[in-house]
């Protein structure tokens, strides 16, 4: 993957004033100059100051400078690196393929995960949104004998463990209801089980209460409209289990509230949604639910009947 170099210039930005934290321009030319990108020449106050107004555009990155500490520059707001905008995404997109890009010799020895399919229908979804135009989608449901197709509006996408998802409103009611009378209502649907896609010229009208962010705030991946409710969940961690949740939270609103040295509990507030539970039974013996009660008998039945399914199985 080669990066343009403007794009290179500004990931090393980045990366240098947030590694030193604060850092003087003297300091970052310093340090732009033991770059082979430098070529021997400074960089100049005017394209750094470039390189800020094209960096808070891109990445959403404010790059301030604290005249009373040295004039010295630092990343305003740091959150931004590590939260799941697309900024973020794009950032560290662009980080690793430029980090790849510069280590051609390890290539190789550098394992990557792939996004099987969806990408073509991902740039139409995304036009459709950009321009607010409807389309007709051909789409073919796990187990169904065959596709249909209807017209939907796409509100947002999501990418969820290697696969990408739009949420859709379907506004007509021959299409799609509810159950409740709701005909906006909203789904889910993977893009890679679109089979085709019709952008139409008719446009359509977002939702102005509509926010994706809080719309999946609740959610652990993209099962929604199932009708779980949100509730307190606490986790019981065993062995090396706590170290791996605190370097990857399960849920942007998982705490620690209670260490041992026999095990770690964190408290999270969300849907227990079946994804959730999924995840939950791929930690195994070293994870267990301890509120609420009905979600612990839940993953015992769900044991009991995978251990069944391994009994009926043996000969």
């Amino acid at each position: 993957m080669k990066i343009p170099i403007l794009f290179k210039q500004y990931i090393w930005l980045i990366e240098t004033i947030y590694e030193a934290g604060k850092i003087t321009f003297a300091e970052i030319n310093e340090k732009w100059l033991r770059t082979e990108e430098s070529e021997g020449v400074e960089l100049s106050r005017t394209t750094f100051n470039r390189h800020r107004d094209a960096i808070l555009d891109m990445f959403g990155v404010i790059i301030e400078c604290d005249r009373k500490d040295g004039y010295r520059y630092y990343i305003y707001n740091k959150d931004v690196l590590n939260d799941n905008s697309i900024a973020n995404w794009l950032f560290s997109t662009l980080s690793v393929g430029n980090m790849l890009d510069e280590n051609v010799g390890v290539q190789d020895r550098i394992m990557l995960e792939s996004i099987p399919s969806g990408n073509q229908n991902l740039r139409l979804v995304i036009k459709a949104m950009r321009e607010n135009r409807r389309m007709i989608i051909t789409y073919r449901r796990y187990g169904a004998a065959s596709a249909n197709s209807f017209p939907v509006a796409p509100y947002c996408v999501k990418l969820f463990k290697r696969r990408w998802y739009v949420l859709v409103r379907f506004d007509r009611p021959s299409y799609r209801d509810n159950g409740n009378g709701d005909k906006e209502a909203l789904s889910i649907l993977s893009l890679d089980r679109i089979e085709n896609i019709e952008l139409l010229q008719e446009k359509f009208t977002i939702n102005p209460e509509f926010d994706a962010v809080a719309f999946f705030n609740e959610c652990f991946g993209i099962v929604v409209g199932d009708g779980t409710q949100p509730v307190r969940i606490v986790l019981r961690a065993y062995g090396m289990e706590p170290h791996y949740l605190r370097d990857l939270p399960l849920h942007h609103s998982q705490r620690e509230i209670l260490s041992t040295e026999e095990y770690t509990d964190f408290e999270l507030f969300m849907r227990p949604t079946s994804d959730f539970k999924a995840s939950l039974m791929s930690r195994g013996e070293w994870l267990q639910v301890i509120s609420p009660d009905w979600l612990a008998i839940d993953m015992q039945n769900w044991l009991k009947a995978a251990i069944n399914r391994y009994k009926n199985g043996q000969t």
